[in-house]
């Protein structure tokens, strides 16, 4: 349809390909940050570079498991992981939400939705969940096991923490901050 100017096509798919890959990859690292901020991830990541106000050590720990994730030879994989870990939080969350205005139907709620919607929403979600059980169970299986395995790594570094593991946080966040020229930001979400 395009003739001879055929090539504009895929060079604007690249280019926005690119650009979506672009703001995936800061926001994901301001993800990292936010939590390490608020005490859910080690405090390194955390850390504001002082002279361009970025989470360096936070880019780079994106980086590194980016960089991870390329030694898995099987992407399906890693896309089956994700997309069921993505849309199973999204299922537990839209159920806390519709048990939430079951149980306080009273609330002040800022937009006024239909319960059409979110349980239309709640069921396509749990369709897909109980899916892809029945098409990958084993990506399900290890999915289920590395989010159950994360019960214990939040008792252990959150809830209780070990002084040990305290004690190498604090030497880890000091070193960053010196490799990396950051500081802590000071400002946390309430």
């Amino acid at each position: 349809m395009l003739g001879f100017m055929a090539w504009v096509m895929p060079l604007f798919v690249a280019c926005s390909t690119f650009g979506s890959l672009n703001g995936a990859i800061f926001a994901s690292s301001r993800l990292f940050f936010v939590g390490a901020r608020n005490g859910h991830l080690p405090a390194a990541l955390s850390l504001i570079n002082i002279s361009c106000l970025t989470p360096i050590p936070s880019l780079i720990f994106l980086g590194v498991l980016t960089l991870g994730l390329l030694f898995v030879r099987d992407v399906f994989s890693i896309i089956n992981y994700v997309s069921y870990v993505e849309i199973l939080f999204i299922f537990i969350s839209v159920a806390g939400l519709l048990r939430l205005r079951q149980k306080n139907p009273d609330a002040k709620r800022p937009i006024k939705v239909s319960l059409i919607a979110p349980i239309v929403f709640l069921l396509t979600a749990g369709f897909l969940v109980i899916f892809s059980a029945f098409e990958s169970p084993i990506e399900v299986a290890i999915g289920t096991i590395i989010i159950l395995l994360g019960i214990p790594v939040y008792y252990v570094t959150i809830h209780k923490p070990w002084q040990w593991l305290t004690a190498r946080s604090q030497a880890i966040n000091s070193f960053c901050s010196k490799l990396f020229v950051c500081m802590p930001n000071s400002e946390k979400l309430e």
